[in-house]
C-alpha cells in the first residue's frame, strides 16, 4: 500500500520566514500561488517581461518579478511552466542562480526523469504534484478542502527534502485530502502511460471511432454525437463519484448488461498487447525523445495532427449543438 501523509505528517510552520518563487502562472501556477498566498506564505511569482500572465498576478496583489530574480530572492523554487518551456527556463534563468540553500521543485517528472534537467547535487529536488487540474485545486481550496496531491523525492541533499516537500503540500491544501508517496519514474511514466491509453488519447480515439462507424451507417451526426459524446459526462461523473459498481448501478439494465457483454469486444486483447507497447515506449524513453525532438524541430507534426483533429465533423457538430445548451460554461 502507498504511504499517505495527511495534517499531522506536513508541518507548513517549516515554511515560515521562507519564500517560495513559483515559476509559470497557467492553471497550476495561480492555484499554487494564490493557495499558499492565503495561508500566509511568502510567494513571488517568476514570469518573463513579455508574459500576458504578469498583469493577472499583479491583479490578485503578487509580486511579479522574472525567473531568474525570483530564483535569486527565493528560498523554494516550484516550477510550473509548461514541460516544454522549463529547459530552456532552467538552463538560462533558474540554474545559475541555484545553491545549496535552495529547494528545487516540481508537479511533475518529465524534464527530471527523462534527463533534461539535470540539477546540482548539492541541491534538494522534490515533487508536489496535485490530482487536479489548477482551477480544480483552487476551488476546493477556496471551499475549506483540498485535493489529494502525489509526493516525490529527486534529491534529498540537505536530509529535509519530504518534510519540506510536505510542508508545500500543507502550503496548497493537500495534506487536508491526503498527499500519496510515489517517485520521479512513477509518477512520470503513470501520468504519461493514463494520458495516452485513456484519459486523452484513448478517449478521443473511441469517441471519434464510434462517432464515425454511426455516421458512416446512416445515423444523423446529431444524433451519433450526443450518445457518444455528449453523454460521456454522466458517466464520467458517475464513475468520478462512486467507481465502476456505482456507475453500473446508476444506468439501466440494459446499459449494464451490453458493458459486461460487449465492452470487452470493443477494448479487447489487442488493444490491450497496444497498451503495453505504449508503455514500453514510455519506460524505454523513445516517447520522450520523439517529443523533445519534435519540439526542437518546431512542432511541425504535432500542429499538423492538432489541425486535422480540429477539422473533424465531430468538432462543427458538437459546436452547433452546444451553442443550443445555454447551460454549459463558455471555455
Amino acid at each position: 500500500m502507498a504511504k499517505v501523509y495527511y495534517k499531522e505528517d506536513a508541518d507548513i510552520g517549516r515554511l515560515s520566514g521562507k519564500r517560495v518563487g513559483v515559476i509559470g502562472y497557467g492553471s497550476q501556477g495561480h492555484a499554487h500561488a494564490l493557495n499558499l498566498r492565503d495561508n500566509g506564505v511568502d510567494v513571488m511569482v517568476g514570469l518573463l517581461p513579455t508574459s500576458a500572465s504578469r498583469a493577472k498576478a499583479e491583479a490578485e496583489g503578487l509580486r511579479v518579478a522574472t525567473p531568474a530574480e525570483a530564483t535569486k530572492e527565493s528560498d523554494v523554487i516550484m516550477v510550473l511552466a509548461p514541460d516544454t518551456a522549463q529547459r530552456s527556463i532552467y538552463t538560462e534563468s533558474i540554474e545559475p542562480n541555484l545553491d545549496s540553500s535552495k529547494t528545487l521543485m516540481f508537479a511533475h517528472g518529465f524534464n527530471i526523469h527523462f534527463g533534461e534537467i539535470q540539477p546540482p547535487a548539492d541541491v534538494d529536488v522534490s515533487m508536489i504534484a496535485p490530482k487536479a487540474p489548477g482551477h480544480r485545486v483552487r476551488e476546493v481550496f477556496v471551499d475549506g478542502q483540498g485535493v489529494p496531491s502525489l509526493v516525490a523525492i529527486h534529491q534529498d541533499a540537505s536530509g529535509d527534502a519530504l518534510a519540506n516537500a510536505l510542508a508545500y503540500g500543507a502550503g496548497i491544501g493537500s495534506d487536508r485530502a491526503g498527499i500519496v508517496e510515489t517517485t520521479f519514474k512513477e509518477e512520470t511514466e503513470t501520468d504519461l502511460f493514463g494520458e495516452q491509453t485513456v484519459l486523452c488519447g484513448g478517449v478521443t480515439s473511441l469517441i471519434t471511432n464510434a462517432f464515425e462507424v454511426l455516421v458512416e451507417a446512416g445515423y444523423q451526426p446529431e444524433i451519433a454525437y450526443f450518445e457518444v459524446m455528449h453523454e460521456l459526462k454522466l458517466i464520467v461523473d458517475l464513475l468520478y463519484e462512486g467507481g465502476m459498481k456505482y456507475m453500473r448501478y446508476s444506468v439501466s439494465d440494459t446499459a449494464e448488461y451490453g458493458d459486461y457483454s460487449r465492452g470487452s469486444r470493443v477494448v479487447d486483447e489487442h488493444t490491450r498487447a497496444e497498451m503495453k507497447r505504449v508503455l514500453q515506449e514510455i519506460q524505454d524513453g523513445s516517447f520522450a525523445r520523439e517529443w523533445i525532438a519534435e519540439n526542437h524541430e518546431g512542432q511541425p507534426r504535432f500542429k499538423a495532427m492538432r489541425e486535422a483533429a480540429a477539422g473533424h465533423e465531430i468538432e462543427s457538430v458538437g459546436a452547433e449543438l452546444r451553442g443550443m445548451m445555454t447551460f454549459l460554461g463558455k471555455k
